[in-house]
Parts: structure tokens; C-alpha cells; sequence
């Protein structure tokens, strides 16, 4: 075992090839990213081919978050221990998230994005190491309707959990998000901002949940929208598809955390 000195010496000692570094700091000036970013998001994806693939991480039930408990002590650090992929929300309410490529986007009441740092708090979030089990490819035009039946259509059974990364040009999306709540107030009464965007390319992140789990994720479909340039986003409400890249992870283990605080440990989630 490397010992916690070496390992702080260590991530302080890494370089790279002159021509590697010349290569990233070629991507970095396309991507508008810095280095330090792509290489987080590289080491990230190549330590997750090394995690076990097929799980799926809850950092509380979903039930705490619908009774209108919106402050828990679980960190994005903490979160990307248990992957790479993924949505939920931050402390508050404050807004939707995304986790993709192992970065953190808060998308906000505005429908503007911002990449969140480790230390920012979880009241409720549902992440995995993605690695697609089935692909489909769509080129044909399909309203909401035809979306949502082709995604159950790639379902083998209705009693798992899947993961879905949905690549796709767009004619239309409609996504919502909230801003920032006063703890405990019932998420009934939360009003969210919609906001439309047209011939967009983008991202859907998603979830599928079995009915008979609905206490601990949303049941059914749970799907996220992020713009390809990851500037905007919101939680799906309505999509019309050009053409997509349907990525579709089974998962047979499901790993929940219960938050130790006084609010969760008090609640009646009955």
C-alpha cells in the first residue's frame, strides 16, 4: 500500500511527453477546457473501466428529498467515488444535475449550466460507471410519443435498473429546473422554469426505475438534457428526435447510502 504522503507527492510529480502536453493544450484551446480538466476527465474514464460496471450508487432515498428534506452532508467528491455518470440535485434544491464524463453540472433555474466543485453538498443524487450493455441507432424522425415507446422497446424486463446515454440532434426539447428552496418546504409546492430549445444537439442522462423501488429513485424514467456545448440543460419534459445514439447499461446492484443527519434520521418517510 502506497503510503498518504507519497500519494500527495505523488500527484504533485506526474508530466507528460512534450508531445502529449502539446496535444492536450491543443484540445484544451478547440474545447474552450483547461488542461487540468481533461486530464481529470481522462484519468477518470480510464480508473472506471477498473470499477465495477453495473451498479448503481444512491446517495439517500428519493422519498427524504420528496418530503421536502433538501439539506444532506453528502459531497460531489463523494459522489464520483461511486462513478462517473449519473443526475440528482444540490443542498437547497438548487437546481438539476448532470454527471457526465465524470463532470458535475448544476443546471439552473435559467436553463444555464456550471461545472460544481467536489465540495458542494447532495441532498439526492443516482450515479454508475457507465458502460453501455446495448446501442441503438435512430435515424428516423420521432415525436415524444415514439421516443418513449422505442426507450421501453429496449427494455428486457420492467423489474431492473438501467442506466441511458442518449447522443442526439434534436428539433425540439422542452426542460424545466428550480431555484434555490427553503429546506423543508414541500416539493409540491416548488414552482419550476421551463424553457425550450430548438435543432440543438445534446445529451440526454437518464435513469429507468422499477415501480415497486419508487421510494428509493423515481419510478420509470428519470432523464436529465444537457446541450452538446454544455452550456445549458434541464430536466426532460418533452423531446422531438432527428437522430440518436440510444446507450442502454443493464444494472443488477444497487448500492443506497443512508445519510447519518438529524433530518434524515428523524424523518417519516413511511
Amino acid at each position: 500500500m502506497i503510503p498518504e504522503a507519497a500519494r500527495r507527492s505523488m500527484s504533485h510529480q506526474v508530466s507528460l511527453p512534450g508531445e502529449l502536453s502539446d496535444e492536450l493544450t491543443n484540445v484544451a484551446d478547440l474545447t474552450g477546457r483547461s488542461p487540468s480538466e481533461l486530464t481529470e476527465q481522462a484519468l477518470r474514464q480510464f480508473l472506471s473501466n477498473h470499477r465495477e460496471t453495473g451498479v448503481v450508487y444512491l446517495s439517500a432515498p428519493v422519498s427524504a428529498l420528496m418530503k421536502g428534506l433538501y439539506e444532506e452532508n453528502t459531497t460531489i467528491a463523494e459522489i464520483k467515488k461511486h462513478g462517473d455518470f449519473g443526475l440528482g440535485t444540490f443542498n437547497d434544491l438548487d437546481g438539476e444535475m448532470v454527471m457526465i464524463d465524470g463532470m458535475v453540472y448544476q443546471l439552473r433555474a435559467d436553463g444555464h449550466t456550471r461545472q460544481i466543485s467536489d465540495t458542494v453538498q447532495t441532498p439526492f443524487a443516482c450515479v454508475t460507471c457507465f458502460k453501455a450493455t446495448t446501442v441503438e441507432e435512430v435515424s428516423d424522425h420521432l415525436d415524444y410519443a415514439a421516443f418513449k415507446n422505442l426507450l421501453y422497446r429496449l427494455l428486457p424486463s420492467m423489474n431492473m435498473f438501467y442506466a441511458l446515454r442518449i447522443d442526439a440532434v434534436f428539433s425540439r426539447v422542452r426542460a424545466w429546473s428550480v431555484a434555490k428552496q427553503e429546506n423543508y418546504r414541500p416539493i409540491n409546492e416548488v414552482t419550476a422554469e421551463t424553457f425550450e430549445y430548438n435543432d440543438v444537439e445534446g445529451t440526454i442522462v437518464g435513469f429507468y426505475t422499477p415501480d415497486f423501488m419508487k421510494s428509493l429513485s423515481m419510478a420509470g424514467y428519470h432523464l436529465h438534457f444537457l446541450t452538446g456545448d454544455r452550456e445549458h440543460g434541464g430536466h426532460l419534459q418533452y423531446c422531438e428526435v432527428k437522430s440518436a445514439r440510444i446507450g442502454v447499461q443493464f444494472v443488477s446492484k444497487l448500492i443506497l447510502n443512508m445519510p447519518m443527519t438529524i433530518d434524515y434520521l428523524t424523518a417519516s418517510l413511511a
